[in-house]
């Protein structure tokens, strides 16, 4: 990549000395080489960003994507998943094991890190726990882990069998593995399609009721407290979930969790109209469970924000609400979203790029000279348009599409690599 300026900048980076400073930083050979109050560059050849109004960060992860590679490219390959996600802010994206097949052994693992070699936007593994994620046998965690997998989860499979996450997670805790929770009671939740309470008594469907994940959440809290080991609740999305959460975090057990963006506004009122785009699981849940995410964000109970990412043809999301497929594609609209439930740029940082990353145990880029450059250069308050223009993914089952949004990415740049978004 060419030589990059960019000038007054706000870097926001909890804990950098260049924190809440506005500042030029210079970018040669994918590297910061100098971060000044004003730098003076002469050569013609350099490519020169005015960074004013917008904030500098380190480049956002997500810790929860699914793209279709191996076996259903057709929704989401992990080319056109890293475009969507250099668009959203993204130099690294954690991908669940929902694919055809399972990321269950280290052949699978293999596959992803090596096609994703070279990209901009670093693609990560997650392993399935069980094989097939089926929920009852263990796939090759260790294996897995060596190959490159940085945590274990069936996806959006919740694991039922308590036996079998209990040996999970005292197995993984014995090579500093994770385990990755998809908080859901399937006897409770009975297969419905959206959240119980008045909407659902109004549209005259069955309901999943807050019960069927807080009834998870508290099994596994459980089981970790007994094998003294981590464990991270992926998506929770209701407010009895952060109650015990962090009611467990005060009691010392090892527990993480993130919230998909799209909870934090969307509510179960959106689905009166029958809408597929709003069908997703965990469900939209009321504005009382939408208000407590949002708090458990602010407080520091919910680590991180993720896209939950879930691309699907046309033919899976036009169709009735009832047959409908779950899920949203994120990865481009978390940060308006963010912006639209009232965080702040610190707090989005937080959320968006330095816990995720904390809560897997990568290393944290820095914004600081001499180090690597893994940046993400974006406004708080640009608008633009969602649409076939904008979109990078390979689907567009969004609610949000054909919508202007407040927050923009304007600039990505990591392993040597830019990409600008006009």
């Amino acid at each position: 990549m060419k030589s990059v300026l960019i000038t007054s900048v706000k870097v926001v980076l909890p804990g950098n000395e260049f924190d809440q400073q506005v500042v030029d930083v210079f970018i040669e050979k994918g590297k910061i080489s100098k971060i000044a109050n004003s730098i003076e560059v002469a050569d013609k050849n350099i490519e020169i960003f005015d960074g004013s109004g917008n904030i500098l960060s380190i480049g956002f992860f997500d810790l929860n994507a699914n793209f279709g590679e191996p076996g259903l490219e057709t929704k989401e390959d992990i080319a056109s998943g890293s475009a969507a996600a250099a668009a959203g802010g993204y130099t690294a994206v954690a991908v669940m094991p929902n694919t055809q097949p399972a990321i269950q052994s280290r052949a699978e693992v293999a596959l992803i890190v090596n096609i994703a070699k070279g990209n901009l936007v670093d693609i990560l593994p997650i392993g399935a726990v069980s094989k097939n994620r089926e929920g009852h046998e263990m796939a090759e965690l260790y294996d897995m882990k060596q190959t490159g997998a940085i945590a274990f989860s069936d996806g959006n499979k919740s694991m039922q069998h308590a036996g079998l996450m209990s040996r999970a997670l005292l197995y993984a805790r014995g090579f500093g593995g994770l385990i990755i929770a998809h908080p859901e009671d399937a006897s409770m939740a009975g297969g419905n399609k959206m959240n119980e309470g008045v909407m659902s008594t109004y549209l005259g469907m069955k309901g999943i009721p807050n019960l069927a994940e807080s009834l998870m959440v508290s099994r596994d809290l459980y089981l970790a407290e007994y094998a003294e080991s981590p464990i991270h609740f992926t998506t929770i999305s209701t407010a009895e979930a952060v109650d015990l959460i962090k009611k467990a975090k005060a009691k010392g057990i090892q527990v993480t969790c993130d919230v998909a963006a799209h909870q934090l506004v969307f509510t179960d009122d959106e689905i009166v109209d029958f809408d597929s785009n709003y069908k997703v699981s965990p469900p939209l849940r009321t504005k009382s469970d939408a208000k407590a995410l949002i708090k458990g964000l602010k407080d520091g109970v919910i680590d991180a924000v993720v896209s939950q990412h879930t691309p699907h043809e046309i033919e899976f999301k036009n169709v009735e609400f009832h047959i409908a497929k779950n899920g949203i594609i994120g990865l481009q609209t978390v940060l308006p979203l963010l912006i639209k439930a009232g965080l702040n740029e610190q707090q989005i940082v937080e959320k968006l790029a330095v816990n995720s990353r904390r809560v897997v145990g990568l290393t944290l880029p820095e914004i600081k000279e001499g180090e690597v450059a893994n940046l993400v250069l974006f406004s708080m308050n640009e608008n633009w348009i969602f649409d076939q223009e904008s979109n990078r993914s390979k689907s567009r089952n969004s609610p949000l599409f054909g919508k202007e949004l407040k927050g923009k990415v304007k600039l990505v740049i990591n392993n040597g690599q830019i990409i600008k978004n006009a």
